[in-house]
């Protein structure tokens, strides 16, 4: 058995009859569907809990500025609808024994506890690209802000992920970048209440669409790329961010090649973005848009559509991007997480 191997703990969820991995490769490369057991007891859920201190979670939040407020298409404050405000929230864990954040989001399933975020926020690669690991000490927080849990804390019991995610070097990116992707299934709530059910409300999730089109993301930065907004509470963990806007697809360079339906739009939005939604249809005012990919990464494009060589090049604008959804990678992850009990 590999030092991988050895590592992962694959599990069958309740009602998912498969093998290790959790069912066959899906059509168009997918290595099929891995589970990873979290904290399942009730006495593992309350470790996690205690673990996050104000304390911890205050040392994820970046330091303010003096900055004037700045707002933009390519990176503001969400004072929109609350409804989107509670299906998006923060994701905190433990990477190689440094605490961390991401974004997630709530997602409708039939368990009523899933959510989905990026893959390098459940199972990641030390800096080097070695010695992959799953998270640990994951806990979402739907609709955080200022410190606060409006809508309660939930802990994760079952990290899903693609299994050639989980070979992930750091690298090759032409090979995994399209598998950073993931779902994340929770407990339920102080409430005994499922996430869903807490918070009233679930964000669309589909797959297959078209890239090229106006898109708003979401997420929750602790950095932003533009200095004049660094600083600022929607760029230090502290509050949501959104961008909006037309999208281009990454093109990657030929020392490092992207695959295809690596899409984002101009955003300023940095690291703890990571694994927040790509909404396609999205209503400002009912709050519900389809979750069509997620935020993995920040890429500088030129006018024409081409990587920079240097970020300070004229024309050179930032994007976030990350992989569109499909029925081949994202589909089976989904239907595990959400059949999961």
């Amino acid at each position: 058995m590999s030092a991988l191997a050895a590592a992962v703990a694959v599990v069958t969820p309740p009602g998912i009859a498969a093998a290790t991995p959790l069912g066959p490769p899906a059509s168009g490369g997918s290595g099929g569907v891995v589970a990873h057991r979290e904290a399942v007891t009730e006495a593992q859920q309350q470790a996690v809990l205690a673990y996050w201190t104000p304390d911890r979670i205050a040392a994820l939040t970046e330091p303010s500025s003096d900055n004037p407020p700045k707002s933009g298409p390519d990176g503001a404050p969400w004072t929109g609808s609350d409804t989107l405000g509670r299906t998006v929230g923060r994701l905190f864990f433990t990477d190689h024994g440094e605490d961390s954040s991401c974004t997630a989001t709530v997602v409708g399933s039939a368990n009523r506890s899933t959510v989905v975020t990026a893959g390098h926020c459940v199972h990641n690669t030390n800096l080097i690209g070695e010695d992959a690991r799953w998270a640990t000490n994951v806990m979402f927080v739907p609709g955080y802000r200022d410190g606060r849990a409006p809508y309660g804390k939930f802990v994760a019991r079952l990290g899903v992920a693609d299994a050639t995610w989980l070979r992930n070097d750091q690298i090759d990116t032409l090979r995994y970048d399209g598998y950073d992707q993931a779902f994340v299934v929770l407990g339920t709530d102080s409430r005994d209440r499922r996430v869903q059910d807490a918070i009233g409300a679930a964000q669309r999730i589909g797959f297959d669409r078209p890239g090229d089109r106006e898109v708003f993301e979401f997420g929750y930065p602790r950095a932003a790329s533009d200095s004049a907004r660094q600083g600022l509470p929607e760029y230090t963990g502290a509050r949501l961010a959104f961008c909006a806007g037309p999208t281009r697809e990454d093109p990657g360079t030929p020392d490092f090649p992207e695959p295809a339906g690596q899409w984002g739009n101009v955003c300023v939005m940095g690291g703890g973005s990571s694994g927040g939604p790509r909404m396609a249809d999205f209503s400002p005012t009912t709050g519900i848009g389809t979750v069509v990919g997620d935020n993995t990464q920040g890429v500088y494009l030129d006018p024409a559509g081409g990587v920079c060589e240097d970020s300070q090049d004229t024309g050179c604008v930032r994007h976030l991007v990350g992989p569109q959804f499909t029925s081949a990678i994202t589909r089976p992850l989904y239907d595990a997480a959400q059949r999961a009990n």
